[in-house]
């Protein structure tokens, strides 16, 4: 802490006596500067404590020669006596206090030059003391950033460090980590920073916003100004803290190489293979999403299903990601996001992959933000043939099913198009239905017995499948 006025003047071995300005003394001391010119403004940069002994001074001079100290922002005035005055002018003492000018009378018996070592002696002290606050704070900086906690742990050691709050924002103007409960729900807005640093207000806090040397954003927050050493430790941070998000961008990139090697295998059948390399893909019957968008979009979704690592995962596939989950949730979360075109489908890969593509492309061309493979194929084979003919069809051929549901003695319908979109598969559509299998398949032999056709047949499945889509088609 630098040196005020205060405290020199209780050094008793300087034997300075306040005469004036007393409000003013908590003022630190930058420096020291002896001179008697009664305009020495040039030759000050602000913060000195200058000493005079007046000796070109004056009553006339008195007055303007204080003001033009007040111009120059010094921190105080030291006024030797005994020399050409016996004590400090009345007449400047009367002007030092109007303006709050601190004036400390200096003895005959102490030298100018013991102020100055003084003063220096402090001086010397803080900058030793900044730079050892600087050293540990960059070893705590940096042992922290190569350990586990990482980027979230500089945050938080920095904010300790400063005595404030941080924020770490990604490209996007994201929040991504936060020292503290209050750091997060500060709301700044850092995407219009290009580089270098903005100081904004905050509250009552000073808040510094420095951009990182890759991308994104650091924001600090302190009650007071940061000081110069305050400064250093928030550049030091920068530094690391960017270094970081870059390897954990190189980390990133191999990990969606890797899920997307592991998509690959899934797509041949290799699915042991494939949990071989990622144990914690989720369990089987998947949903497929395939999803179409900028690049930029793409890459935020995937950013963001990764922290659902177990339940959902994502890879990139060309112009697509595509994402499994063992239930619908991830439609719903792609269905949030309005500049995304996603294709859905259920059942067996590789079949399910190509169908939600196909469906992906689909629904990017109909300008809609999802379409269901089942909805997208039974739109292509009702465009062929005149709708009401179809509605007939599919009364006539389902009505023994729907009067059957119709008593409640059981949900045949709804089976029949489950055990239908996984292609007869019996687990999946078991667990699909949550039922099982020996449910299921009494239910389908009693459908096929109530309508009298071999469910084998693929003609008759195929058949099946366009009457249950009619069912669920628009009406023109």
């Amino acid at each position: 802490m630098a040196l005020t006025l205060r405290a020199l003047a209780a050094e008793p071995a300087l034997g300075l006596r306040v005469v004036a300005g007393e409000a003013g003394l908590d003022r630190p001391i930058g420096w020291v500067h002896p001179t008697e010119l009664t305009d020495p403004q040039s030759f000050l940069e602000g913060g000195e404590l200058l000493l005079t002994t007046g000796l070109t001074l004056y009553s006339a001079t008195y007055e303007p020669y204080v003001r033009r100290l007040v111009d120059a922002d010094v921190a105080g005035l030291g006024f030797g006596v005994g020399l050409s005055h016996a004590q400090v002018p009345d007449a400047l003492v009367a002007v030092a206090d109007e303006v709050g000018l601190p004036v400390l009378e200096v003895p005959r018996r102490t030298p100018f030059i013991a102020i100055t070592r003084a003063v220096s002696r402090s001086v010397a002290a803080d900058e030793y003391a900044a730079t050892v606050r600087i050293g540990r704070a960059q070893q705590e900086l940096t042992r922290t950033a190569v350990g586990r906690s990482g980027a979230g742990g500089v945050v938080r050691r920095l904010a300790r460090l400063i005595d404030g709050w941080v924020v770490l924002y990604d490209s996007a103007g994201r929040v991504r980590e936060a020292s503290s409960a209050k750091a997060r729900s500060v709301e700044l807005d850092v995407t219009g920073l290009r580089a270098g640093t903005r100081v904004v207000s905050h509250g009552d806090d000073e808040v510094v916003i420095q951009t990182l040397h890759t991308r994104g954003a650091l924001a600090v927050g302190t009650a007071e100004p940061l000081d110069s050493t305050g400064q250093h430790i928030v550049n030091t941070a920068v530094s690391l803290l960017s270094l970081a998000l870059e390897q954990d961008r190189a980390q990133r990139l191999s990990l969606s190489q890797l899920h997307t090697g592991v998509l690959e295998l899934l797509a041949a059948g290799q699915h042991e293979l494939a949990r071989e390399v990622v144990p914690d893909l989720p369990q089987q019957p998947w949903t497929v999403l395939a999803v179409a968008g900028s690049k930029a979009a793409r890459n935020t979704l995937y950013e963001r299903l990764e922290t659902l690592a177990g339940q959902v995962f994502a890879a990139h596939r060309g112009d697509k990601l595509i994402v499994l989950a063992e239930n619908d949730e991830v439609s719903e979360i792609a269905a949030e996001t309005g500049e995304f075109h996603s294709g859905l489908s259920t059942g067996d890969f590789p079949a399910a992959l190509r169908q939600a593509e196909e469906a992906a492309e689909a629904a990017r061309t109909q300008r809609v933000p999802m379409l269901r493979y089942a909805d997208h194929a039974g739109a292509g084979l009702l465009g062929l043939v005149d709708q009401q003919a179809a509605q007939a069809f599919s009364d006539q051929l389902l009505a023994p099913v729907r009067e059957f549901d119709r008593t409640g003695r059981g949900d045949l319908e709804l089976s029949l198009r489950c055990w239908l979109e996984h292609h007869g598969h019996w687990d999946l559509a078991a667990t699909k239905l949550g039922v099982h299998r020996h449910t299921l398949r009494n239910r389908v032999a009693k459908t096929a017995e109530l309508l009298g056709r071999d469910l084998d047949a693929p003609g008759v499945r195929a058949e099946l499948w366009f009457a249950l889509q009619v069912r669920s088609w628009p009406a023109t």
